[in-house]
């Protein structure tokens, strides 16, 4: 699994015209899938993300996790972040789960995540159009990947 993290200020999902999920502070997840990732990918990658510490305490260190801090959690599916340019200038998915595996893993994941923070997380929605908005706070933007623990 590859996650983007990013520190927000606010971020939402548009389908279409309709606005389907919205946060106000806390972390924006874009989360790519592969075909050999397991429930112990999810297991690291929930428990990183939500102890993670990139929000400020009383002194304006990053200190604070998004629980400590009161914020939410928006996860956004995203294949794209398998995406080799190794060849060419198209790049290939080739890495990227199919929808038929990666499904299955994506609702995992937010279970687990949910499960770990203690409250609902927002989501996009799999494999739809959506224009994503967000403020980034700071900014903050954190990569992770589930094979290298890094």
């Amino acid at each position: 699994m590859r996650a983007v993290i990013q520190r927000v200020s606010s971020a939402s999902i548009t389908i279409g015209s309709e606005c389907t999920a919205e946060i106000g502070h806390g972390l924006l997840i874009l989360l790519g899938i592969e075909e050999v990732d397991t429930a112990e990918d999810i297991e690291w990658l929930s428990g990183k993300i939500v102890r993670l510490r990139l929000f400020n305490d009383e002194t304006g260190v990053m200190n604070r996790s998004v629980q400590e801090s009161g914020g939410d959690l928006l996860v956004v599916s995203q294949f794209t972040l398998f995406a080799s340019t190794k060849k060419g200038n198209r790049p290939s998915y080739i890495r990227a789960a199919r929808p038929e595996t990666a499904i299955p893993i994506y609702e995992q994941f937010v279970q687990k995540l949910a499960s770990d923070f203690g409250k609902p997380v927002k989501t996009g929605q799999f494999a739809a159009d959506m224009k994503v908005s967000l403020v980034n706070d700071g900014p903050v933007t954190i990569i992770f990947d589930s094979k290298t623990r890094e």
